[in-house]
């Protein structure tokens, strides 16, 4: 490995050290107003000197790879081996290239570099000098997968790998490549029982490095971090609840203490500062604190009582939470695809795509329960019947109702097209009976159509991550502001066709042939931030949760829409992005966070861009008679 090493750094340059931000005048930023960071005036300087050389350059170089890789594995077919890649001399490979290719290539880098290292602590500086600052506390809870994972585990098959991370870092890329039986038996849970596999031992990395970056230069959480530091925000007020996203927020709770660590970390906080804390979860870590917010006050688990939210917590900023689920979730599980159908960034989906075959994927998926607490949920009455969906578009041909559908349903692997509901049934049908347990004793996917119906949900944990079948809690002084980006195609239902593939033991697939219409290599795209759909994101801020029997203490609801608007230069996005991730980065989205937290919340005015109102009042739940 120490040739890649070599390589990158002589290509892209030593990136150990950030290179020196310069110093730039405050912007002017009022309430609730989405802000650049980088001027038109230097964005149009680097299209016209950066743009042409760039392509040029990235077609060139990525041809050359994709020969060389082709020349050493054409004997490869679904699953690939770097094993035989370390034999390539890289420095000689280099040295090949011409000097004129690897000087573009650290100048693109690094003006790149500077791209995303926008101004980091711009928005943070701006607000204190308009006299905001740190007061209330504040507890991060991330999302699905960007949490990273170590080994503690002190058996022979773990000791290399002691405190090393096998998800989020280049270990786990080393580990994958090199080492694959032995990564998936680290990163798979006991499939009977949810929890460590006999003599191994991963847990969740701790702390703000616990999710600030995936891998080096891959930031996740860091530009919050960074802005709530002008504000005076460090350990002492801020803290990071990490967990290991694998595990069933039941599971959470009795191998790792979860729930009870937070709500001790909530209380701290509380004391220490005398505020109550500011909540901010993104993604899955929005379900994860949903949950939190029952388990901690029924009487039996958090036994915190009916005033503990209430008195502890102010706000809680949902960023991007799929409250009801994400739809690429299902493929995952379904048949393993990988193409876009999980929350993770380019790295991490190359690593499964290219080294684990499908049936791995899929036996891998299953194996994190944690994982389908993002399946879809509402079933019918959310995503639509055979012949609508409230989120159907004008001029659209085919309904969003039917989620998974079939050219050809000629068999039982390849029936009638499928609904929401018709295929959940459809993927437990074809499941083994452990992944059925796991699923059936942790979640449920239902609608509550009845205040009786909800208050008796209450008592049952398998229905607390989902909003439509439990209710807020009784707390009339708490706020939820419900930042989301929209804007960005996302997945909303499937073209599938039986595997014929004589190597694989699915029973059907993603259909990436059919590409007509509105199909796209058996994927048709409709609203949403690039994972999560807008149903996911939306429904609960703008209906859901204004309904009497999810929200009857009146607890205050905003909702702020970003609308996805890329800097064409930036890998991630730049400022304006709606990603579903680089929108961590988003510096509209840091000013409503940080206005938040140093008490000015009140100040952010509700900003729709989307049809969400109009496609919530669509959907098939309504209040009680």
């Amino acid at each position: 490995m120490s040739s890649l090493g070599t390589l990158r750094r002589r290509v892209l340059g030593d990136s150990s050290s950030e290179p020196p931000r310069a110093s730039s005048p405050n912007p002017t930023l009022k309430d609730g107003e989405p802000v650049t960071l980088v001027s038109a005036s230097k964005l149009e300087k680097l299209s016209k000197n950066r743009s042409k050389r760039r392509q040029w350059l990235v077609f060139g170089l990525g041809g050359l790879f994709g020969i060389i890789v082709a020349a050493f594995f054409a004997q490869q077919h679904d699953v690939i081996s770097l094993e035989g890649l370390m034999d390539i001399n890289l420095d000689s490979l280099l040295d090949a290239i011409p000097a004129g290719i690897v000087n573009d290539a650290k100048d693109i880098t690094r003006h790149g570099r500077e791209t995303v290292n926008y101004d980091s602590f711009s928005v943070g500086l701006h607000l204190q000098s308009q006299g905001v600052q740190a007061r209330h506390p504040v507890i991060m809870i991330p999302g699905v997968i960007s949490t990273g994972l170590e080994s503690w585990g002190t058996e022979e098959i773990s000791r290399q790998y002691f405190r090393k991370r096998l998800w989020g870092s280049w270990s786990m890329m080393r580990a994958l490549v090199l080492d694959k039986a032995s990564w998936k038996k680290h990163i798979m849970l006991d499939k009977l029982t949810g929890l460590d596999p006999p003599g191994i031992k991963l847990r969740a990395a701790q702390g703000f490095d616990a999710a600030d970056f995936f891998i080096t230069g891959y930031w996740i959480w860091s530009k919050i971090l960074e802005n709530l530091a002008t504000l005076g925000y460090d350990p002492s007020n801020a803290f990071t609840a990490a967990y290991d996203w694998r595990l069933s927020c039941e599971k959470l709770e009795l191998r790792d203490r979860y729930f009870t660590r937070l709500k001790v970390h909530i209380e701290t906080g509380v004391h220490t500062s005398g505020e109550k804390v500011v909540l901010v979860s993104h993604s899955m870590g929005s379900q994860v604190l949903f949950y939190f917010l029952h388990w901690v006050e029924a009487e039996g688990y958090g036994n915190g009582g009916p005033k503990w939210v209430d008195t502890f917590i102010d706000s809680w900023i949902n960023i991007s939470g799929s409250m009801l689920g994400a739809l690429k979730g299902y493929p995952a599980v379904l048949s393993g695809e990988m193409k876009d159908t999980a929350q993770l960034n380019a790295f991490a989906v190359y690593g499964l795509e290219k080294f684990l075959a499908k049936h791995e994927r899929v036996e891998l998926f299953r194996a994190m329960p944690g994982a389908s607490s993002m399946l879809p949920i509402g079933g019918n009455a959310v995503w639509g019947n055979r012949t609508f969906a409230p989120d159907d578009r004008r001029n659209q041909t085919v309904s969003y109702g039917t989620f998974i559908n079939f050219k050809e349903s000629n068999s039982t692997q390849s029936p009638a097209n499928l609904t929401v509901d018709e295929s959940h049934a459809y993927l437990m049908e074809h499941s083994d009976t452990w992944y059925q347990d796991q699923v059936k004793n942790s979640y449920s996917y239902g609608v509550a159509h009845s205040k009786a119906e909800v208050e008796k949900n209450a008592k049952d944990p398998r229905k607390w991550m989902n909003p439509l079948e439990t209710r807020l809690p009784l707390a009339p002084h708490l706020k939820i502001y419900c930042f989301y980006g929209v804007g960005k195609p996302t997945e909303r239902s499937y073209w599938y066709r039986e595997d014929r593939d004589p190597m694989s033991n699915l029973n059907v697939t993603i259909d990436t042939s059919l590409t007509v219409g509105e199909i796209d290599h058996g994927v048709v795209l409709g609203e949403g931030d690039g994972t999560v759909p807008l149903l996911s994101n939306g429904y609960m801020c703008a209906k859901g949760w204004r309904m009497r029997r999810y929200n009857p203490a009146g607890v205050q609801i905003k909702v702020y829409e970003m609308p996805h608007e890329p800097d064409r230069f930036s890998p991630r996005g730049g400022p304006n992005t709606g990603d579903h991730v680089d929108i961590l980065g988003r510096a509209s989205l840091n000013d409503l966070i940080l206005r938040v937290a140093g008490g000015k919340g009140s100040h952010i005015e509700e900003n729709y861009v989307s049809d969400i109102r109009e496609y919530a009042e669509k959907v098939q739940i309504f209040e009680d008679a």
